[in-house]
């Protein structure tokens, strides 16, 4: 059974790609629908903690800048 912490982690990166993804289909938006959609799943492929918050912090970043 993974952490808690993995779990917070996944949870809150898998909400963060729910509204990029549907913030992205609304706008017609495609970077921020696939950013979306990688925070969606990324975590059912990574289960150590320290790469999942790697992974979902530089996603993020990569939202933030193509934010357009």
């Amino acid at each position: 059974m993974p952490e808690p912490a993995l779990l917070f982690a996944s949870l809150l990166f898998g909400l963060v790609g729910l509204l990029a993804f549907r913030f992205g289909k609304r706008n017609a938006n495609w970077a921020q629908l696939l950013i979306g959609i990688a925070l969606m799943v990324f975590p059912y492929f990574v289960s150590s903690l320290v790469l999942s918050y790697l992974i979902g912090a530089a996603l993020c970043l990569a939202l933030y800048l193509w934010r357009d």
